[in-house]
């Protein structure tokens, strides 16, 4: 169903007025702070998250006593950068007595598990601090009590019913928190738990030098889907401008590999190129190899790190065009001889769970409809991601169809499950059962502003950018031209996968690119030469060089 577009009230002349009024921005103090993210006066209090006085304080013990402590942590773009966080501190600091344990997806899973902990417990680890997990894991927390290991956990997510036995639990969605903002990420919990420390002990650290290390908050800040508001803006504002300026030899291999302007790296840099590579080393190889890329000091073994997270990101690439090409051909039969479905269910046992959102993505674009998506990584238990298109809360979808999966999560539009092989055949027909009873949304999209094309230049796009960085929360704000002409519509890249079009408003003409899409995406509303109206974001492109290019960046061509 294609969608239909609003315009919010207009109130203010000024481009920016009116976009910090979109998004309920309207006194002098709250556009100041939106604006100008201050570090002293727009970070919390760190002490007043849950348990960070008492996990301060064994840190500070045993660090004191140089106890051995292991660092646990995920093994995606927040886990791994809060890892490397906590371990460049160490290094500042001068302790030395840590380890960096990061979990293989495929073999060990997420959190934590009894093989890992026993194999800490064998090299002498007194102390556990997790990073990005652990707020479920009691089994494993008891595990490590019984081998002598405190473990202080420092997550996001939400606990359960019960709480593992941990020494401390630093994270602000316990229900007994006092912390102003309850989504900071992990490696934001990270990033408070050293600030704490330096406020209990500043002498550990120069005064300011930890600052360098927000890069890699910053990192797993954009990563991570949180909310880019509050706290999060400051740490991800101030993340990217020391990303600019990094001194970390594997981001600089990789900057120049990618061919990033690093004095203007913006969040889609990291978003779209730096994140993918990290996630990569997990969905394709080991995760330790994205850590090793953000905490090696040697040039040249920088340089055959992220050479090879290039390569696996490449291959994962393949990898999941391949799978979307299988499932196309499997639908266009499917649909051919069962007719069309309200759900699309499709998996193989050969596909890999770990690169299965990224197929279900695709296919939930293109079909417009909830997607899941199954593989199997070891054992009977199958797994799978789920997309949706913006009209089903997935959420709901798979709590009406509850009965059918061993676990489900996520929200609206994301999310995973698992299920035993015995439920799968049926899985299809129960969501599309479920399916019934859920009450579609809107397909009406509200866009900040109507604009001509004239109104695409420099100082426009420039005015724009002084709301970035743009992520969830504070969306990149979208525009809509009515009665363009598409005068030229070209496939470039590699594999001819994206389009660059050129639009005409009477004299004015703009470039405007559209990614993974081809001139069919849009049906009838894309046709050199055939008046149209888009629904877009303006956008600066350093892609060749220091002077910026201004373009469009396509979200929809609609009549």
């Amino acid at each position: 169903m294609p969608k239909k577009y609003s315009v919010k009230e207009s109130k203010y002349t000024d481009i920016v007025d009116q976009l910090l009024f979109n998004r309920g921005i309207e006194t002098e103090e709250d556009r100041n702070r939106f604006l100008n993210p201050d570090f002293d006066g727009h970070l919390h209090d760190p002490f007043l998250l849950p348990d960070m006085e008492r996990a301060v304080e064994r840190i500070l013990f045993a660090i004191d006593n140089d106890e051995k402590v292991a660092i646990w942590s995920d093994y995606d773009a927040d886990g791994i950068p809060g890892g490397a966080l906590l371990h460049d501190f160490f290094k500042l600091i001068g302790f030395k007595n840590f380890i960096n344990y990061i979990p293989d997806r495929h073999e060990e899973g997420y959190g934590l598990n009894s093989e890992g902990v026993e194999e800490i417990a064998k090299s002498g680890v007194r102390l556990m601090i997790t990073i990005d997990c652990g707020v479920r894991d009691i089994e494993e927390v008891d595990h490590a009590n019984r081998l002598g290991i405190e473990v202080i956990i420092t997550d996001h997510h939400e606990p359960g019913e019960s709480l593992p036995k941990a020494f401390a639990m630093v994270n602000h969605k316990m229900p007994d928190s006092k912390y102003p903002e309850n989504f900071l990420c992990g490696s934001g919990i990270i990033w408070k738990l050293i600030q704490a420390i330096l406020i209990k002990k500043r002498d550990l650290l120069k005064e300011g030098q930890e600052k360098w290390l927000l890069d890699l908050a910053g990192i797993a800040t954009l990563s991570d889907m949180v909310p880019l508001l509050g706290e999060n803006r400051a740490i991800a504002h101030f993340g990217l401008k020391v990303l600019r300026k990094t001194k970390r030899p594997g981001l600089r291999k990789l900057y120049k590999m990618l061919n990033i302007n690093s004095k203007n790296l913006s969040e889609d840099d990291i978003g779209f190129l730096i994140t993918p590579r990290i996630n990569a080393a997990s969905r394709m190889g080991k995760p330790r190899d994205a850590f090793d890329l953000l905490v090696v000091e040697d040039e040249a073994e920088a340089e055959g790190i992220a050479k090879h997270l290039e390569k696996l990101n490449n291959e994962r690439k393949g990898i999941v065009a391949s799978i979307v090409k299988e499932i196309k051909h499997t639908l266009k039969n499917r649909f051919e001889s069962e007719g069309d479905r309200q759900v699309i269910v499709v998996g193989n046992i050969d596909w890999r769970p770990s690169l299965l959102g990224l197929a279900a993505n695709s296919i939930s674009e293109e079909y417009r409809r909830p997607v899941f998506i199954w593989g199997r990584e070891s054992g009977t238990v199958i797994k799978g991601s789920c997309r949706s298109d913006g009209t089903t809360d997935l959420v709901a979808l798979m709590e009406r169809a509850k009965e059918s999966f061993i676990e489900f999560g996520g929200h609206k539009l994301s999310g995973g499950f698992s299920i035993s092989e015995e439920r799968l055949h049926n899985l299809e027909n129960d969501l599309v059962e479920a399916s019934t009873h859920i009450l579609k949304g809107e397909t009406e999209e509200i866009v900040d502003l109507e604009l001509k094309l004239k109104d695409v230049n420099l100082e426009t796009a420039q005015r724009i950018n002084s709301l970035s960085p743009f992520g969830v929360g504070n969306e990149k704000p979208k525009f809509v031209f009515y009665n363009v002409l598409p005068e030229r519509v070209e496939r470039f890249g590699k594999s001819k996968d994206h389009l660059s079009i050129t639009l005409r408003d009477g004299g004015k003409t703009v470039k405007a690119i559209s990614f993974f899409s081809n001139p069919d995406s849009w049906g009838d509303s894309l046709r050199e030469g055939a008046p149209t109206n888009v629904c877009a974001s303006i956008e600066l492109s350093f892609w060749r060089g220091d002077r910026p290019e201004v373009r469009l960046r396509i979200v929809d061509f609609f009549s």
